[in-house]
């Protein structure tokens, strides 16, 4: 769980928009195609590490790992939702 005083500073690198702690259900989902390893990053490489957090922008287009409690928002390690 994210801090959510930190939470509340963070943003999309890319669109701007604020970031929120993603439900359990869309966490499982992910993890679901991760270990069917057909879930891609931004950059296009194939995820293989389950997902223990994520942040998602607040219109559910793009979401950020959470690594060790830690949101990595590095557009390139983000993963797209909707287009």
């Amino acid at each position: 769980m994210i801090d959510p005083d930190l939470l509340q500073m963070l943003c999309c690198p890319e669109t701007k928009l604020p970031l929120q702690e993603a439900d359990d259900l869309l966490l499982k989902e992910l993890n679901l195609k991760i270990s069917e390893k057909t879930l891609k990053n931004f950059s296009g490489q194939v995820l293989t590490t389950p997902l223990e957090g994520l942040l998602v922008t607040v219109d559910g287009s793009r979401a950020y790992p959470v690594v060790e409690n830690i949101p990595v928002l590095l557009a390139d390690e983000s993963i797209i939702l909707k287009r």
